[in-house]
C-alpha cells in the first residue's frame, strides 16, 4: 500500500474530531471556563490600558490649560503708566482660604500702591463680615502702606459693609455709601449650640475625656458652666474692645457716637453718614471723576485664576509646581 500523506492527514484529523467528541463532558467544561477566564482577563489589561490613556490625556489637557492661562494672565496684568484710579474689591466673607482672604486682598492693595500710575485706591466693599483676625490684619497693612506711599484710600460700599468689613473700611480716608447701603455692625459674636437637653431625653450619655479641667468647653454635648461662660464673654469683650478702638482711631473726631454705635447695630447708609460712620454718598466713578481726578479706574483685584482652582480640584503636585512657576513670573493686579 502506498503511503498518501494527505489521507494521513485526513485520518489523524478524523481521529482527534473522535477523541474530542468522545471526551468526558467534564473537560469540556474546563475548557470552556479557561477560555471565559482568558478572555475576562484580556478585557481588563484592555480597558485598564485605555483607562491609562484617558489618564495621560487628560493630564496633557490640564497641564495646557495651566500654561495658557498663565500667560493670559502675566498678559493681562501689565503696569498702567497713566494716571489712573487703582480699585481693589472686597466682596464675600472675609476669611482665610476665600478671595476675601487678607492673603489675596493684600497683594492687590500693595501692586495699587507700588504702581506709579496709581494716584489713589478705592477699596469696593460688599461683605456682611468675617474673621476679625483677617480684618485686623488687612487695616493694619493698609495703615502702613497709606503712611509709606503717601496715597490716599477710598472706601466705596456697595449692598453691606458690616462687622468686619467696616474693620477694614475705617482704614481708608473717607467712607462713600449708598443711601440704601447696610453699614456697622461693629460688635463681636460666637455661635453655637447646647444638646445636652436632648441627649437626657433620648437617653444618651455624653463620654467625654479630657486632660485639662476645661478641654472640652464650648463642647455642644457637654453642660456649660458659669465659669466657662464668664471666659468667653471676657474674650468676646477684650476683641469687641479692640474693634472699638480701630474705628475710633479711623473715624476720629467725625463720629458721634450714641449709645447703639458699639452695640452691634447696623444703618442704612444715609444714617452712617449722620452718624459719622461714613462720609458721603458717592459711588466708584463718583470717586474716581470728582475726587481722585483720575476717571480711568484699573481693577487690581487678585483672584484665584482658572489654573489655580484646577489645581485645587485635581490636587495634584505636578500641577501644583506650574502654578509656582506662573506666581513667581506673574504680577498680579
Amino acid at each position: 500500500m502506498e503511503n498518501n500523506p494527505q489521507a494521513q492527514a485526513e485520518q489523524a484529523q478524523v481521529a482527534s474530531d473522535n477523541r474530542a467528541n468522545n471526551a468526558p463532558e467534564s473537560i469540556t467544561w474546563e475548557r470552556a471556563t479557561l477560555e471565559k477566564l482568558a478572555f475576562a482577563a484580556l478585557r481588563e489589561q484592555t480597558l485598564a490600558r485605555r483607562w491609562r490613556i484617558f489618564v495621560r490625556l487628560s493630564w496633557l489637557v490640564v497641564i495646557a490649560a495651566l500654561v495658557w492661562f498663565g500667560f493670559s494672565e502675566a498678559s493681562v496684568n501689565k503696569s498702567v503708566s497713566t494716571p489712573h484710579t487703582a480699585l481693589v474689591e472686597i466682596k464675600g466673607e472675609i476669611a482665610s482660604g476665600n478671595e476675601a482672604s487678607a492673603e489675596l486682598i493684600l497683594s492687590s492693595v500693595r501692586a495699587a500702591f507700588e504702581d506709579a500710575g496709581a494716584q489713589a485706591v478705592v477699596l469696593l466693599i460688599n461683605s456682611p463680615g468675617g474673621s476679625p483676625v483677617q480684618a485686623g490684619i488687612i487695616n493694619d497693612e493698609i495703615v502702613r502702606l497709606k503712611t509709606l506711599h503717601k496715597k490716599p484710600v477710598y472706601a466705596v460700599v456697595e449692598e453691606s459693609c458690616a462687622s468686619a468689613a467696616y474693620y477694614i473700611a475705617v482704614s481708608a480716608d473717607k467712607i462713600f455709601v449708598d443711601k440704601a447701603s447696610i453699614v456697622g455692625s461693629i460688635g463681636v459674636l460666637m455661635d453655637g449650640f447646647g444638646f445636652t437637653g436632648l441627649m437626657e431625653k433620648l437617653g444618651v450619655e455624653r463620654r467625654l475625656m479630657t486632660a485639662g479641667e476645661n478641654k472640652g468647653f464650648l463642647d455642644p454635648f457637654s453642660p456649660q458652666t458659669e465659669a466657662q461662660r464668664g471666659y468667653a464673654q471676657t474674650m468676646l469683650d477684650q476683641i469687641h474692645r479692640q474693634f472699638i478702638d480701630v474705628v475710633k482711631a479711623g473715624r476720629g473726631q467725625r463720629l458721634k457716637e450714641t449709645p447703639e454705635m458699639f452695640s452691634g447695630l447696623f444703618w442704612s447708609g444715609q444714617q452712617a453718614i449722620e452718624l459719622g460712620l461714613a462720609d458721603q454718598l458717592g459711588s466708584v466713578d463718583f470717586v474716581a471723576r470728582e475726587v481722585v481726578k483720575a476717571e480711568e479706574v484699573v481693577d487690581y483685584t487678585r483672584r484665584d485664576n482658572v489654573a489655580e482652582r484646577l489645581v485645587k480640584r485635581f490636587g495634584a503636585a505636578m500641577g501644583s509646581a506650574a502654578v509656582a512657576s506662573m506666581r513667581a513670573s506673574t504680577v498680579w493686579r
